[in-house]
């Protein structure tokens, strides 16, 4: 498992999630057109290591205010998808995607941005054209179980100030998702929601990718499965099998 430094954002790899020392954040996110890969952060790093710079401060906002939350809160470490898994390696790939649910799971934190939630905007519980409610970050199928795994989400709005956590705002997240309240409380175990239940909380999710529809439920089943980009439709036929 990769991560960042929160200090430096230097790439650092550990064995497991529980090898990583104190624990670690995670970041939780609507992918945009460019963000930072697992290659632009290494060579990022080779060039400081030779100019003394700071890559933290050359990576993008994404990473870089993140890392910085992070590292208020008190945290030397935070994963993201984006530059935390070396995506031309396909091995590296499947497992990560099939490990995605257990890395947010134990993280200590979660911090879900909402780049299209300003930090002027109430949540508005009553307004249903609030744009908490409509932020596309409930609306994307790999959020599902960035949502669910966590004991600790904080929604941060698009300036990065702290719009709340999943516990204080379970009602409404339950009203936008229809996700039980004793889910997002962590007073009700996954397991206990039926099958259907459970795929019923993704039916009106969007993926960029068709195969991720399938992948990214996995962890909400608890199970594995071989990552294969190509098979299309088959991967969600697989799920249900």
């Amino acid at each position: 498992m990769w991560v960042l430094s929160t200090d430096r954002a230097e790439l650092k790899f550990f064995a497991s999630p529980e090898d990583v020392p104190g624990g670690y954040a995670i970041l939780s996110h609507v992918w945009e057109e460019h963000e930072d890969t697992f290659q632009d952060v290494r060579s990022l790093g080779e060039r400081c290591a030779k100019t003394g710079e700071t890559p933290r401060d050359l990576v993008g906002m994404k990473i870089r205010e993140s890392c910085r939350l992070a590292q208020r809160h008190g945290w030397a470490w935070i994963w993201s998808d984006t530059c935390c898994i070396d995506k031309t390696s396909s091995a590296e790939l499947t497992e990560a995607i099939n490990s995605m649910f257990r890395y947010y799971s134990l993280s200590a934190v979660c911090y879900a941005f909402l780049r299209d939630v300003p930090a002027s905007s109430s949540l508005q519980p009553d307004n249903a054209n609030s744009p908490f409610r409509l932020s596309r970050w409930h609306k994307r199928g790999w959020t599902l179980q960035e949502l669910v795994a966590p004991k600790l989400v904080i929604f941060v709005s698009s300036e990065w100030t702290i719009l709340g956590n999943k516990a204080e705002l379970a009602e409404l997240l339950a009203e936008i998702t229809r996700i039980p309240v004793g889910i997002l409380r962590s007073e009700q175990d996954i397991s206990d929601v039926s099958l259907a239940g459970r795929m019923s909380w993704a039916s009106d999710r969007q993926t960029t990718r068709l195969e991720d529809e399938a992948y990214s439920l996995m962890g909400i089943f608890g199970i594995n499965m071989p990552t294969l980009y190509g098979e299309g439709r088959k991967a969600f036929y697989r799920l249900q099998e």
